[in-house]
């Protein structure tokens, strides 16, 4: 998937993370507090939860944020969400998932269908792209973990099904079934992970270039301005010079 460890530090780097923290805490605390929600408050007993604690605290989320989002499930406070997933096209033909929680589905559609349009998008029926990806667990480390021969190892002694080792660090793929045992394993071989979820794995992928990964990029940033919207996943491929020129803007 070339240039998608690259996207994650460009966004980085352009301090979308830092300037949106509290929106991003927001989301994560709603997913934790959901998790819980939905199943035993222990993360011990809860995978769900246990994979929402861990990438809050990926993020730098406060223990007293976290501790605060599982209380509000235990006491019974917060709304009820529900869980979407709306499929669609993104510029130059990209395919795009967005994951979704909410309390209003019809807020939530009219403001993802706009967003789609107004960035030269289009918003699909279901199943209109989702053909196009598996779901998977995905691990990731960075570069100092180890060379991508120490890493791999450690990948197929964990059970893993596959390693994308680049200058960005790891990305360590396995089936969405086997995740809690397969970070397990990595853990106590490289130490913690950088980031461990549940994620969209493209199985076709549609290669931008600089103008298209640029509109891309509006459409993305549009959707995860939305306070509903909790993940985004395209299909996009692009060069390591294309992903450079990006990250120069």
């Amino acid at each position: 998937m070339a240039g998608h460890s690259k996207w994650a530090n460009i966004q980085h780097r352009k301090g979308r993370q830092d300037a949106q923290r509290a929106k991003l805490f927001s989301k994560l605390s709603k997913e934790i507090t959901i998790a819980a929600k939905m199943g035993d408050p222990d993360p011990d007993k809860n995978p769900r939860l246990r994979l929402a604690v861990k990438q809050a605290k990926s993020q730098s989320m406060p223990n007293d944020n976290i501790d605060r989002a599982i209380k509000k499930s235990v006491a019974g406070e917060g709304e009820d969400y529900e869980e979407i997933r709306y499929e669609g096209y993104g510029p130059n033909g990209v395919a795009v998932i967005v994951e979704a929680m909410t309390d209003n589905r019809n807020r939530t559609a009219s403001n993802v269908r706009s967003t789609f349009t107004k960035n030269g998008g289009n918003l699909g029926e279901t199943g209109s792209v989702g053909f196009m990806f598996e779901r998977k667990g995905q691990v990731t480390y960075p570069v100092d973990a180890g060379d991508a021969d120490t890493v791999m190892m450690a990948a197929i002694e964990a059970g893993a099904e596959d390693v994308e080792s680049g200058e960005d660090g790891h990305v360590i793929w396995c089936a969405d079934t086997d995740l809690n045992d397969v970070s397990a394993a990595l853990e106590a071989e490289l130490g913690e992970s950088e980031e461990t979820k549940l994620a969209w794995r493209p199985t076709t992928t549609t290669e931008l270039d600089l103008e298209g990964m640029q509109k891309l990029m509006k459409l993305i940033d549009a959707l995860e301005d939305d306070d509903d919207v909790q993940n985004v996943t395209t299909n996009f491929e692009a060069s390591d010079d294309v992903m450079d020129q990006l990250a120069a803007e």
